[in-house]
């Protein structure tokens, strides 16, 4: 389906500037990531998208294919506070958030505690091999996440903005691994699969790994920057057409519901909550900005909808033995759920 017209030029200058900004910006924030980063365009556009809409990313794939150095040098090219926190099964709760210390003034003679914050007071975050610890240090960050203030000892903390949770993740199962738990894979906008790199990629990784080639890759943003279009986006009108469509994509995941399809109570045995169709709403506004559009289409939403839906639905056995995954899942759901009126309109036409 073709994407909508863009508005009239008269319709707002400063829309229009805005866009011309941000293109702008776009291309300079790619052109000093590929410094460093081969390859994996999706994949980036996809970060800086969770970013600027305010959401955060599990990043899933095997070892070796640059998940942590993309993250790392992600927050190279923007003018922020950036921690990283390797995840271990001796890691605590208050290794993450921080923890009170006994201290004595020198001056009095009198002892008082005082918060010491933890790493996760960066506008960054990179919780690295997040599945290595017990969920009850993975669930340090749920609040963080969701509500953008660290609970400890009593007293709040708020987190400076923009806050941003990057984590990484190996899909394939080894020994000492902790799976999330739905509560914290629900926290995170989207989840992305990185792949193997083509063979043209992968001959200039090595060369350029073995050899002094890397470049240095410059800030671009600022976290004024970063905020700006973070209000843009939520500021952005999005059609009932649109919402509505993201709604529907996300009840029809639901087995048992009225109106499910078939495929769906047969290979799922849990779907998409509430929160699913909001990060596709949200996550199609950034893919439309970040393609220079202002108006957001249902091709938007189709654009973001593996990332948004696949650690959302969880497959049952009927699933597994047919060697179906989320993602395939989420082809068959694309094609069946229909936009409001498309099918009227299919079947006029026929």
């Amino acid at each position: 389906m073709s994407q909508q017209a863009p508005p009239p030029a008269g319709q707002g200058q400063y829309e229009n500037q805005f866009i011309e900004r941000f293109t702008h910006i776009k291309t300079k924030m790619l052109l000093e990531l590929h410094k460093v980063i081969i390859g994996q365009d999706q994949v980036i556009e996809l970060l800086m998208a969770a970013m600027f809409a305010r959401g955060h990313c599990l990043v899933v794939g095997v070892p070796g294919l640059a998940k942590t150095l993309m993250i790392s040098t992600l927050a190279r090219v923007l003018h922020l506070k950036f921690n990283r926190i390797q995840f271990t099964p001796d890691l605590m709760p208050s290794d993450i958030t921080g923890t009170d210390v006994l201290e004595e003034n020198a001056a009095t003679g009198k002892r008082g505690f005082r918060f010491v914050r933890g790493p996760v007071f960066a506008n960054i975050v990179l919780a690295d091999e997040i599945n290595r610890t017990p969920p009850k240090t993975q669930s340090a960050l749920l609040q963080a996440m969701q509500e953008f203030q660290v609970t400890a000892g009593g007293q709040t903390y708020p987190l400076e903005l923009p806050f941003f949770v990057l984590a990484t993740q190996n899909p394939v199962e080894q020994e000492g691994t902790y799976p999330l738990p739905e509560a914290q894979l629900d926290r995170f906008m989207f989840m992305v699969n990185i792949g193997y790199p083509s063979k043209k990629e992968e001959r200039s990784i090595v060369r350029r790994t073995t050899m002094d080639l890397e470049g240095e890759p410059e800030a671009i943003l600022t976290s004024a920057d970063i905020i700006t279009v973070q209000k843009v986006l939520r500021k952005l009108p999005v059609s009932d057409h649109v919402v509505d469509y993201a709604v529907s994509l996300a009840r029809a995941t639901r087995p048992k519901e009225q109106g499910t399809p078939a495929f769906i109570n047969e290979w799922l045995t849990w779907g998409a909550g509430p929160r699913a169709a909001q990060y596709l709403v949200l996550g199609a506004k950034a893919y439309a900005v970040l393609h220079g559009r202002l108006n957001v289409s249902c091709d938007d939403v189709r654009a973001v909808a593996k990332p948004v839906l696949r650690h959302r639905i969880f497959t049952n056995f009927n699933a597994d033995a047919e060697g179906v995954g989320p993602d395939q899942v989420i082809d068959k759901l694309l094609e069946q759920v229909a936009e409001a009126g498309e099918r009227e309109h299919t079947e006029a036409a026929k």
